[in-house]
């Protein structure tokens, strides 16, 4: 009977259990039931998003992401520490998502994107994120079942990565002229100049032509995919069940856009939370490298040391004035 369900509720999971594939259920139907009432019902029109629809929506995220949680606590075999397991990768995720946000900002502005088409290619890109992902983290899954030693790749690569990120001076460049993808579709593909309404092909004289929105697309989704290539890895530190490090994932994903709209004016305020997701990166990265030598950091424990690190960085940003990266000079100077 079991397997006969198991069967029926067919699952993308190698060794996923009764319980964790109608979580899994549950999980693919909020998620396909909100793309829907986003794009078909709430924002059928091109519109500027409010700092308040945006602060709305973020909660909503939030609080969806929590209740969710809250059913692998009670429902799923793993109980407590699967909890904890998802609420770390999530809070790693959705910190990491920071930084991406900032570079999204500034790829819009690059192409000068007008303010009300950001929803719409914010939701295609999030759309895209959610299947590149998918594939990310199941092929993950299966090469570290075959080949453990991955992990420890993984964690020298984590803790490179926080080292990097932590002496990086945090200003941001884009060059999208140098994108690999992005040369080819401007070789190969026809394109117009013009916007057209937001669309993101069309058809002109009977022949389909991209327009530049197209371009942010593609742009944003070769983003993601290199920002992925830090974030998954460190849901693999803390977890190695696939059902908890994409359930995770995508929530935090899918906060994503609501949190671009509501920090998008005020991210430079928060300057000390890339040394924060520096930290949480090495941290996460030493922790599975010390594994080899048969020493295991706790879940609990990794959940503090991420919960602390990311609260002390936006609580210090506040605090600690940010110091200008160079003085003005004075204004008899530059009269003379």
């Amino acid at each position: 009977m079991s397997s006969a369900l198991n069967i029926l509720l067919f699952t993308i999971f190698g060794n996923q259990s009764e319980r964790e594939t109608i979580l899994f259920g549950v999980f693919a139907f909020i998620i396909i039931l909100f793309l829907v009432l986003d794009l078909g019902l709430f924002h059928k029109q091109a519109h500027k998003i409010s700092t308040k629809s945006a602060l709305y929506q973020s909660m909503f995220w939030v609080t969806i992401s929590t209740i969710f949680g809250f059913f692998i606590y009670k429902y799923d075999e793993s109980g407590a520490e699967g909890a904890i397991e998802y609420f770390s990768a999530y809070l790693t995720e959705y910190a990491l998502s920071v930084d991406n946000i900032f570079v999204i900002l500034l790829i819009l502005r690059y192409f000068n994107v007008k303010e009300e088409y950001y929803h719409k290619t914010l939701f295609w890109g999030i759309l895209g994120a959610i299947v590149f992902r998918a594939i990310f983290i199941f092929v993950g899954a299966m090469l570290i079942e075959r080949f453990v030693w991955l992990l420890y790749v993984f964690g020298v690569f984590l803790v490179y990565s926080g080292i990097r990120i932590y002496f990086e001076d945090g200003d941001e460049k884009i060059e999208p002229e140098k994108n690999p993808i992005m040369k080819f579709c401007r070789r190969h593909l026809p394109m117009t100049a013009d916007e057209h309404g937001g669309k993101f092909v069309v058809r002109e004289s009977g022949k389909l032509f991209f327009t530049p929105l197209f371009l942010v697309i593609v742009l944003i989704e070769t983003t993601d995919l290199l920002f992925a290539m830090d974030s998954i890895p460190a849901a693999f530190a803390i977890t190695r069940n696939p059902f908890l490090i994409y359930t995770s994932n995508i929530f935090a994903v899918m906060g994503l856009r609501a949190m671009f709209f509501l920090l998008a004016g005020i991210m430079d305020k928060f300057y000390l939370l890339q040394k924060g997701l520096s930290i949480i990166l090495f941290f996460i990265g030493a922790k599975m490298l010390l594994e080899i030598g048969d020493i295991h950091i706790g879940v609990y424990t990794s959940f503090s040391v991420i919960i602390a690190t990311l609260t002390l960085s936006i609580i210090f940003s506040i605090l600690v004035p940010r110091k200008s990266t160079g003085e003005e000079e004075p204004e008899e100077e530059k009269q003379a």
